[in-house]
């Protein structure tokens, strides 16, 4: 029996082809897996993602909209002077009870619809604002959604930061992620008076977008 010769090559015996595919195989689903794992454990919304759709735009709305939740919070607008602070010109909201339960119970907010262009996603809110006290503020920012049919609406951010800074401030809310395609969206800013003769301003509200 002749042996190969040094510059001869030795054909793979399908045995050997098998334990190729096995591993080729193996590495091809290990690699798969691995995919899948970053993607899902990639959030909602990644602003450190590469990609034009992920760059955040604000929208600034009409913040002299919101309506009063109830007859105990009052809402009025002074061009000239609000009273607070510098007197930039701002809703002002003020409260005729204490603390931040509505007359007849429920939460003391100011509430308005959003408008958002087609194809953003609401991922916060902005909002500007100033206390005349920091006894009296904003104690929660909250986005709900009609559903179909318009009998419930969800609740799609929860914000309980307390906006009680001393001075005209903006802060971001939570983040959030809100497709105003399946549902009108209300937002309403929860109010917490310490005193009935305090006043908050809202200087601006925004909305922070992507696409």
């Amino acid at each position: 029996m002749s042996l190969p010769r040094n510059n001869e090559s030795v054909s793979p015996t399908p045995r050997d082809k098998r334990k190729l595919m096995y591993v080729l195989s193996l590495g091809i689903a290990l690699l798969f897996a691995r995919s899948l794992a970053a993607a899902q454990a990639r959030p909602a919304f990644d602003p450190d993602h590469d990609n034009d759709r992920d760059r955040v735009h604000i929208m600034w709305i009409d913040h002299l909209v919101f309506l009063p939740g109830d007859p105990s919070v009052q809402t009025s607008f002074n061009a000239v002077n609000s009273g607070v602070g510098g007197g930039l010109s701002g809703l002002i909201i003020g409260s005729s009870t204490l603390g931040d339960e509505a007359d007849g119970g429920g939460n003391k907010v100011v509430e308005t619809a959003l408008e958002v262009p087609p194809g953003f996603k609401i991922i916060g809110v902005r909002v500007c604002y100033e206390n005349s006290n920091p006894r009296s503020f904003i104690s929660q920012t909250r986005l709900a959604q009609v559903q179909n049919p318009p009998a419930t609406a969800i609740v799609l951010l929860d914000d309980p930061t307390h906006l009680n800074a001393a001075g005209p401030v903006c802060v971001n809310s939570q983040p959030t992620l809100v497709n105003p395609e399946k549902g009108s969206v209300l937002l309403s800013l929860r109010l917490n008076f310490g005193d009935t003769t305090d006043k908050i301003v809202l200087r601006a509200v925004g909305l922070n977008l992507v696409k």
